[in-house]
């Protein structure tokens, strides 16, 4: 975000507490990276094929504005992946404005998926086993090596459910390398992900409160992202226009840590 002179911590991290499970060693813990990345690559293809529904909400603390995108990623009549603008109330943002570095975080950073693709443009250091809320988990530190211009990065810690070796959640910042003089500053954020169709963990909520801290002036957000509403497209399904989404009923098997109530 840069000020008009974004975006993004969080509520505080649930409470873990000690599994009695043997810790990994090195080898062991190279070993579920590159698994947990090849399952995660699986979950980025899969995740491709579902329609959803997405809330965004920002809010300027102090000041009062307010910012709200309420869109349906859905498939088109000819089968193209697209995304459908619900609701979009007046911006009335007054203290901080959305960068196109924002608007890529919302995408693909928040949402954050390591693939095999992606896994060696990080260093991803194992850093013990946590209980989170009953589920056993491998918990990561990941920092890019290097960055390239244009593209943005996660940076963090990520929790890995040890027997479906998926994300389950996700805390940290996005960053990347910006112009010269930029004041984009980007607040931490917290991701949480939820068993859906009893296979993959797809993300439901994004949550960030946080302070940015701009050259001129200190901003506090507020900021929340549900993913509601997950349903798988139906290639073989015939596609009239207006009808994208195939309407059968999504199915939630195991939850991450509780979410907070809708505001």
């Amino acid at each position: 975000m840069r000020t008009i002179p974004f975006l993004l911590l969080v509520a505080a991290p649930f409470g873990f507490a000690a599994d009695a499970k043997p810790d990994l060693t090195p080898a062991e813990a190279q070993q579920v990276i590159q698994k947990f990345a090849a399952k995660e690559s699986e979950f980025a293809l899969a995740r491709e094929n579902y329609t959803y529904h997405q809330t965004v909400k920002i809010q300027e603390v102090d000041g009062g504005g307010k910012y709200e995108l309420v869109s349906d990623i859905i498939f088109s009549a000819n089968g193209k992946r697209t995304e459908k603008i619900v609701r979009a109330p007046a911006n009335t943002l007054k203290q901080i404005i959305l960068t196109p570095e924002d608007e890529q975080d919302l995408r693909s950073v928040q949402p954050f998926v390591l693939t095999s693709k992606d896994v060696d443009q990080y260093n991803v250091t194992y850093l013990g086993r946590e209980t989170l809320d009953e589920i056993s988990c491998y918990s990561f530190s990941v920092k890019p090596k290097k960055m390239e211009h244009g593209k943005r990065y996660f940076q963090g810690t990520i929790w890995v459910d040890d027997r479906d070796l998926q994300i389950v959640k996700s805390y940290g910042r996005a960053t990347g390398i910006l112009k010269k003089g930029s004041d984009n500053q980007f607040a931490k954020f917290e991701t949480f992900r939820e068993q859906i169709d009893g296979k993959y963990w797809f993300p439901t909520f994004t949550t960030a409160a946080d302070t940015l801290n701009f050259k001129d002036n200190s901003v506090r957000i507020k900021m929340s992202v549900r993913y509601e509403d997950y349903k798988l497209f139906k290639s073989e399904t015939k596609i009239t226009f207006g009808d994208a989404v195939d309407n059968s009923p999504s199915q939630t098997i195991q939850k991450a840590p509780p979410l907070p109530p809708k505001k």
